[in-house]
């Protein structure tokens, strides 16, 4: 009798890989590089399970070329705002993520944003490289305070509550915004709930920490660039769309906020004209959950996802639950 076959969209860590293979039929993309949309679905005929990263589109068509075998699609990342989830619901088919073993790694990651760009790292660490450095002076690279400063957060889900508490650390006063308060938060942090302006206009630092959705897309716009202070940082790790990256480039331009930190784009991996050029933005290629211990606890969910699925199990992480009945 033969296995289940499946397939692997993108190399991920050979120990996930090899577990897949103690139990089932499995074929990886040999290059280092996202599958054009022919390819994705030539490779995926016939497939049991489909192990998918954000940079796969999975709709109605991928899974069509898939047919009816296919049981699952395991995300190997936290978002899926790759998936269609009525497309996949509508054919019967899971669809999974890897949420909550990455949240150390993106807070801390959240974090390292901010503090690049307070204190001008990235710009100072190449002006060194490139030789320019005459020595000391009083007004060189002159950055942001964090201690003691207000953290606006937008989003109050494991990541936003966990940068929270390590910037606890700097004794930063913390806001946040979302659906509803948290008063077990605020007993625990000293936290305030506030609406969206006021977060906005009031945050020194402000890091968004929002699942990409219709009405949290381009959540900071041009309107919204204008409200904060002239000295405020912008951090975003976590989904491109959330901000207006046009408009952000532009607010950076005129020095309308003092920077950014970015680790996510609008349209991965182009970045908006300009953005590159600009000597008050850190940008980084969406690295925030790359450690070996993140990823290896990303792979062990995947793993567990399509062994429960194709064993006729409810699998852990389902992100469209109604397709479970």
């Amino acid at each position: 009798m033969s296995k289940p076959s499946i397939y692997i969209t993108r190399a991920i860590p050979q120990e996930t890989i090899d577990a897949l293979r103690s139990e089932f039929d499995v074929e990886v993309n040999p290059d280092d590089r996202a599958l054009t949309r022919q390819e994705l679905k030539e490779k995926v005929k016939g497939r049991a399970a489909i192990v998918s990263l954000l940079t796969d589109t999975i709709d109605g068509e991928i899974l069509d070329a898939a047919g009816p075998g296919c049981k699952i699609v395991a995300n190997y990342a936290v978002g899926f705002n790759n998936f269609d989830l009525a497309a996949a619901t509508a054919r019967n088919i899971i669809l999974t993520n890897t949420p909550g073993v990455l949240d150390d790694a993106t807070a801390t990651h959240t974090i390292t944003l901010l503090l690049a760009t307070a204190k001008r790292i990235v710009e100072s660490d190449k002006y060194v490289r490139d030789g320019k450095w005459q020595g000391w002076a009083p007004m060189f690279f002159i950055g942001l305070d964090v201690d003691r400063k207000t953290l606006g957060i937008a989003g109050l889900g494991r990541i936003g509550k966990n940068v929270a508490r390590k910037a606890r650390a700097f004794d930063m006063q913390i806001l946040y915004s979302d659906v509803q308060p948290d008063s077990a938060f605020e007993a625990e942090t000293g936290a305030r709930f506030v609406d969206k302006a006021t977060l906005i206009a009031e945050s020194d630092f402000l890091t968004l920490h929002t699942p990409l959705t219709p009405e949290t897309r381009h959540y900071i716009g041009a309107a919204e660039l204008q409200q904060m202070k002239p000295t405020a940082v912008l951090i975003n790790a976590s989904r491109g769309p959330v901000v207006d990256e046009a408009a952000l480039v532009e607010a950076l331009r005129r020095r309308q906020i003092f920077g950014a930190g970015l680790d996510v784009y609008e349209n991965e991996p182009a970045l908006a004209p300009g953005l590159a050029e600009l000597d008050n933005v850190v940008i980084v290629p969406h690295i925030a959950s790359a450690t070996p211990d993140t990823r290896r606890a990303m792979g062990e969910i995947v793993v567990r996802n399509i062994r429960k699925v194709l064993n006729g199990e409810a699998p852990e992480t389902c992100v469209n639950p109604a397709v479970l009945g």
